[in-house]
């Protein structure tokens, strides 16, 4: 009688076990109901975009040296990682002979990453640990800083390791497997030149290089303005300098509007810090320092978060908005129950809605108190999940968070299983590294096969 209690206990625990992995794995593909206000606030956006405060850009003018960073990682690795050469990748065999692009399919793409072979250090891997605005919650998570090669700061690991966006190798690559991914355009990180953001180094000066890496495999290159301090007083003299000196380039983007016109496209990432009336001086008509029926006119798309964020974003002038965050259920934006609804505010006002879809959400590497807002990539599903419903609306153009946006584990890029003595990284298993460049791939087609059946 006792063995046979035993069982019946040892029975019942493998299938509670059992019942909580799936419950697990299941919870974060489609969260119904969950408002920007359910787990998540307002109070969390200035925290969880590690860029957004336009007060603390940095430039590279000399200034005082940065403070040394204080306490370590409980992750760091004490194995001797002197890997800092860039990986021979792996191919995937059905990845060689590549699809046409589509090129109204865009995704995010960040040129910040740096290494000591090409930069004489490490950037933005060994970013630091974002500490809670609460300092009693902060307390109880790990500070300092990451020590790549071995500790990234991210919860995968690329194909490529720790790379530099400066090795021509490393960009070779992606725009490889952009095309693999039949991505037509990258949409840039950018800001201004000398200005960078707190955890990264210039980057303007990498922008002919993506353009022409970009050319070799037939893809565009649009750009993704992030804040910076003044933004909304210098971004006509930004826009100039880019369409001057970059506009003439065949890789840069342009797009044929309704009327005929061929111009580009401006993604503006957290417009909503600047008044919708600051945004019409520049944007409407008849604003005082209007670019509108100029030679840098253009589609300038806007961050939509709140749902007050459609009106603003008309009042404002803008041409469009997208959602860009990856997590279901974080912001009205991003929350796929909304995008019908905002869809048919941007038809009913002449708008492009631009649904951002991402392959899952992870930043626990960065900010170690945010895994309520994790989001399970349940080997696909959840990719398919946003891509499905995206199509749902009709969109004119769909965009992905993110090809290499590796703090918050929302990357399409190819990604490796690796552990150390004290790190285990996610990784994309049972598939292969290349497993959401072949998703993106087959939803593309689908896309373009959807879309050329709306305009019948």
């Amino acid at each position: 009688m006792a063995r046979f209690r035993r069982k019946m206990w040892i029975t019942l625990l493998l299938f509670l076990l059992f019942v909580f992995g799936v419950m697990m794995g299941l919870k974060t593909l489609r969260p119904e109901g969950v408002g920007f206000v359910d787990g998540v606030g307002l109070e969390l956006l200035p925290h969880l975009r590690y860029r957004t405060d336009p007060s603390n850009r940095k430039s590279n003018i000399p200034s005082a040296e940065k403070p040394a960073e204080s306490g370590t990682l409980p992750r760091n690795s004490k194995m001797e990682g002197l890997h800092s050469m860039t990986r021979v990748p792996t191919s995937d065999e059905n990845l060689d002979h590549f699809p046409a692009v589509n090129y109204d399919l865009h995704a995010f793409y960040y040129s910040w990453y740096g290494n000591q072979q090409f930069d004489g250090k490490y950037i933005h891997w060994n970013h630091p640990l974002v500490p809670h605005w609460d300092p009693k919650i902060a307390s109880s998570y790990p500070k300092g800083r990451h020590n790549p090669p071995e500790d990234i700061s991210s919860n995968f690991y690329p194909e490529l390791g720790a790379y530099s966006s400066r090795d021509p190798a490393v960009l070779n690559a992606h725009m490889k497997q952009f095309q693999a991914a039949a991505i037509g355009v990258l949409a840039l990180s950018w800001y201004p030149p000398g200005l960078f953001d707190e955890n990264g180094e210039p980057t303007d000066s990498l922008v002919p290089v993506i353009l022409e890496a970009a050319h070799k495999y037939q893809l565009k290159v649009t750009f993704h303005i992030e804040p910076y301090e003044g933004r909304e007083n210098s971004l006509y003299n930004n826009l100039k300098y880019i369409i001057d000196k970059y506009g003439s380039h065949p890789a840069f983007y342009r797009r044929k509007t309704h009327t005929g016109r061929s111009l580009p496209m401006f993604y503006i990432y957290d417009s909503y810090l600047t008044s919708p009336g600051s945004w019409a001086n520049l944007f409407s008509k008849s604003g005082s320092n209007s670019v509108r029926n100029t030679q840098y006119d253009a589609l300038f798309i806007a961050l939509i978060v709140e749902e007050k964020h459609k009106n603003e974003i008309l009042q404002a002038g803008f041409d469009g908005m997208y959602t860009y965050f990856a997590t279901n259920g974080f912001s009205h934006g991003s929350s796929h129950q909304n995008w019908q609804t905002i869809k048919d505010f941007c038809d009913s006002n002449n708008l492009m809605f631009i649904p951002s879809v991402g392959p899952g959400y992870i930043d626990t590497s960065i900010r170690a108190w945010n895994n309520h807002n994790t989001r399970n990539r349940v080997n696909g599903k959840y990719y398919e999940t946003a891509f499905s419903t995206a199509l749902l609306v009709r969109p004119e153009i769909i965009t992905i968070t993110s090809f290499n946006e590796w703090h918050e584990g929302t990357q399409i890029e190819k990604a490796v299983p690796k552990k150390s003595s004290q790190i285990v990284y996610l990784d994309y298993l049972p598939h292969k590294p290349g497993i959401y460049l072949e998703l993106t791939r087959k939803w593309a087609e689908k896309f373009r096969k959807e879309k050329e059946q709306w305009l019948m």
